[in-house]
């Protein structure tokens, strides 16, 4: 429609013009005011057209992000900082959005423009249409060279945005420990460095595009005013008509924002496509268990009941290849209604092992089994609902002290929950402002450390499971309150099969039976008092006060 005008300005100046026609003028007038509306009119309708189905992709790729997140392994979260994930799931789809919703827009409207404008340019006025298009080549250069250094600088400011975002929600998160050791001085600098580069990377951008800019306005201009002086020229010699250098010249004004607008779609386009790199980084990465066939093993009822790990190895995937396995040849049997308490020293890899039990981690070699069934022939969401894991760091969501705890059984009623919340003995709930239906706040960091800990043990019990891995609950317990959890634990421990990592005395004492892991391997078995007399190691890792007090008992 852009182009259209300046071809009823030709009609209106060799006609009503030349004429001294002033109601063909006035005609020419409303012509222009009619094509005006309609240009107006339908780039209004482009955006409703465009509004809705963009902003869907960008809610798509958005879910589609989160749940690829939810089912990818622990090891991949960490590797990756949160803040790069945060910076893809916001930053990188806004910058997407808008590509679709402008840039590519224009790509597309100002390539036709531009190709059709200079095809009429030629029709009216070949010689003057070569001129404007003697450009062309220098600026198809110049954007080439321009494209592979944007490109770069646009994905290091992005990670470099993915840096600080980390940086930010690690003070935030740690704000206590920054406060407690006076560092916000320290964590200031820090932030001002990473602020520094990023802010020196966009102006490293800025100056490109500036460049780019400066040519690409300059190179059209120059040969506009060329054309001008020749078109004024064959204008006088009679070899062209007034309206035709009119139509023209407005043409070529007309194409002027089209060719003008190629440096900032072009910085756009690259900002865009090194968000949908980064987006796509995250999105092809495989969670390597998925991918391995499961064979067909024995039926169940040709093998034990209970929880069985059979040479069972785990190493990393980010390990070295020369550093040995954090377990190796893993051999355990928990029979069925069995607790089993796992000990071993600081680092030996006794959460490592818990984590394989639901596939938090996937181990490298041997098998593990639920009642005679490899729990790599489950579904996750099968397996998951058979195997409650309460971990030694309790990690509570922005959400209230109920729907945390329901989190282990989502179909669990009222009832149910106020037995869970007994059982963890976490009934300083009832004492909050709304019970159990009050918010905890981020990462449940209004309460005391013992606290979150009880509302995760009343997570884990809530659904009353086949299967209770503990990986050292009751380390924040006072020892009252350990009692007391100990007490209503026995009888949840006693309808269920269970792995409780233990560190002291009295932990273990929960157990029918323990396992003793030291250099990634299980090197003995037996209940509490059995091992005190024949492992040096347990009894080692045993000794002290309450060892002593706890064998009294």
């Amino acid at each position: 429609m852009s182009l259209v005008i300046p071809l009823a300005l030709k009609w209106i100046v060799d006609g009503p013009v030349a004429d001294r026609d002033p109601a063909g003028v006035w005609l020419g007038g409303v012509v222009l005011l009619v094509l005006g509306c309609a240009e107006a009119a339908l780039f209004g309708v482009r955006r409703l057209l465009l509004a809705r189905p963009l902003a869907r992709v960008e809610a798509d790729m958005r879910a589609a992000l989160y749940r690829h997140l939810q089912r990818l392994p622990v090891s991949f979260h960490d590797r990756w900082p949160s803040g790069q994930l945060l910076s893809r799931a916001t930053g990188d789809l806004s910058l997407i959005r808008i590509f679709l919703s402008f840039p590519l827009v224009f790509l597309l409207v100002n390539a036709v423009t531009i190709a059709v404008g200079f095809v009429v340019l030629i029709q009216q006025q070949w010689m003057l249409g070569l001129v404007l298009l003697a450009p062309v080549v220098p600026m198809i250069a110049v954007c080439s060279v321009f494209e592979e250094r944007y490109s770069r600088k646009a994905r290091t400011a992005q990670d470099q945005v993915g840096d600080l975002t980390t940086l930010m929600e690690e003070s935030v998160l740690g704000i206590r420990i920054i406060k407690g050791f006076g560092r916000h001085r320290g964590q200031e600098g820090a932030f001002a460095a990473l602020a520094g580069r990023l802010r020196a990377t966009e102006m490293d951008k800025a100056g490109l595009l500036g460049a780019l800019w400066a040519l690409i306005i300059t190179l059209p201009e120059l040969a506009v005013g060329a054309a001008l002086v020749l078109g004024v020229r064959q204008v006088a010699d009679g070899a062209l008509s007034a309206g035709t250098l009119v139509a023209f010249l407005s043409t070529a004004l007309a194409l002027r924002w089209p060719v003008e607008s190629i440096g900032f779609l072009l910085a756009v386009t690259n900002d865009a496509a090194t968000a949908t790199d980064r987006f796509f980084e995250v999105m092809d990465a495989r969670d390597p268990a998925a991918s391995r066939a499961v064979a067909s093993r024995a039926p169940a009822a040709a093998r034990e009941g209970g929880l069985r790990l059979e040479g069972v190895e785990f190493r990393y995937p980010d390990a070295p290849a020369d550093a040995p396995p954090v377990l190796r040849g893993v051999d355990l049997h928990i029979r069925t209604g069995e607790t089993m308490a796992l000990v071993g020293t600081t680092g030996s890899g006794k959460t490592t092992l818990t984590a394989l039990i639901p596939r938090l981690h996937e181990a490298t070699a041997g098998r593990i089994t639920l009642d005679g069934a490899e729990i790599t022939a489950l579904p996750r969401e099968r397996l998951r609902e058979l195997v409650s894991v309460a971990f030694e760091e309790p990690t509570l969501f922005s959400a209230t002290a109920g729907e945390n705890v329901l989190m282990g059984a989502a179909d669990a009623r009222e009832a149910e929950l106020l037995r869970a919340l007994a059982v963890a003995q976490a009934d300083f709930v009832h004492a909050l402002p709304e019970g159990h239906r009050t918010q905890v706040g981020e990462q449940g960091l209004s309460l005391s450390g013992g606290q979150r800990q009880r509302l995760a043990l009343a997570r884990a019990v809530i659904g009353s499971p086949r299967f209770l891995v503990l990986d050292d609950p009751l380390s924040a317990l006072d020892v009252h309150t350990e009692a007391l959890v100990e007490s209503a634990l026995r009888d949840v421990l006693a309808t269920t099969t269970a792995l409780v990592v233990a560190h002291r005395p009295s932990t273990v004492l929960l157990a029918d039976r323990v396992a003793l892991l030291s250099g990634g391997c299980i090197t003995a078995v037996g209940t509490h008092s059995e091992l005190l007399g024949s492992s040096r190691e347990y009894a080692s890792l045993m000794s002290g006060p309450e060892s002593e007090q706890e064998h009294r008992r």
